[in-house]
């Protein structure tokens, strides 16, 4: 009896983590957004870090000014700017990346047309193999209400 119990149990704490596990899993990344703002409108930011395969100072300046040429002035652009990484040493800084791009759409639609124009498509075919890595952080932003 004693066994048939302690399978009873350990059976149902197995069935309970399995359920918390699927749960968890269906809920994915998505769970843990922060509420939006009511009644404000939510811009989309476009935070991209390049690292490249050669990292010197003439390939980064290189990628800058592509950035610059390409992805500096599309429609619904509230916000732009592209960069090398910061001398900034801090413990917190991840500094695993060669180039910045940061844009501000004024929607998430803006940030969508952005990224089936022929200059963003032609601006990826240019430069594309000299990346090692590409990294794209894209968050729902507003400013504060006042």
């Amino acid at each position: 009896m004693k066994t048939l119990a302690k399978k009873s149990w350990f059976g149902g704490v197995l069935a309970g983590a399995a359920v918390a596990v699927v749960a968890l899993l269906a809920a994915g990344p998505f769970a843990a957004r922060a509420a939006k703002p009511e009644g404000q409108k939510m811009m989309l930011a476009h935070n991209v870090f390049f690292t490249l395969k050669e990292s010197n100072e003439k390939n980064r300046r290189k990628l800058v000014d592509a950035c610059n040429k390409y992805l500096s002035d599309h429609p619904g652009t509230v916000f732009y700017a592209a960069g090398t990484v910061s001398d900034l040493d801090r413990e917190v800084n991840d500094r695993d990346f060669d180039v910045g791009l940061h844009i501000v759409f004024k929607d998430r639609a803006a940030h969508d047309v952005y990224q089936d124009a022929a200059k963003h498509q032609q601006f990826i075919a240019e430069n594309k193999d000299g990346w090692s890595k590409v990294r794209v952080f894209d968050s729902d932003v507003s400013t504060p209400a006042k």
